[in-house]
């Protein structure tokens, strides 16, 4: 199982003003289920990480990516 962020390389047409970054969760067909799905509620609480697709390919791997919309903090002084 892994996890890696999308680069800004990475277009998104629906990401158009960069509103979201993207974390992507690999999980292989020989892991675990119960701990991808642990991982992904983790992600969720505690990072307020939402799915937005999951995908099932054909060997068994699965794929899910997970976004967070980006607060911009504007300076007060």
């Amino acid at each position: 199982m892994k996890e890696h962020f999308l680069t800004s390389s990475v277009l998104r047409e629906r990401d158009y003003a960069r509103q979201y970054e993207y974390l992507v969760l690999t999980v292989g067909p020989d892991d675990s289920l119960p701990e991808a799905r642990r991982r992904l509620v983790e992600h969720s609480e505690y990072g307020k990480w939402e799915l937005e697709r999951s995908r099932l390919y054909l060997g068994g791997g699965r794929r899910f990516w997970l976004r967070r919309r980006v607060t911009q903090v504007q300076r007060t002084v």
